[in-house]
């Protein structure tokens, strides 16, 4: 590698969510500010909403359903 040409590795940069949990990981960058992470985001909480606009889901399930059943 090239002497002088690659950026400082910080090994405890501060990375801040906008919930208010902080973290510490290797960066090459000082701080880090994030929307969302791993304590807030849904499908970490378990507080996962699924969007149903014009019954799509309930559409899948009943044609999946049609396509496991049995011909006699």
């Amino acid at each position: 590698m090239k002497k002088e040409i690659h950026p400082k590795y910080n090994l405890a940069s501060a990375i801040t969510c906008a919930c208010g949990a902080k973290f510490t990981v290797g960066s090459t960058m000082d701080t880090i500010a994030v929307e969302i992470c791993s304590q807030c985001h849904p499908f970490y909480t378990g507080n996962e909403k699924v969007l149903d606009t014009a019954g799509r889901v309930d559409r899948f399930k009943k044609r999946a359903a049609a396509g496991t059943k049995t011909k006699k």
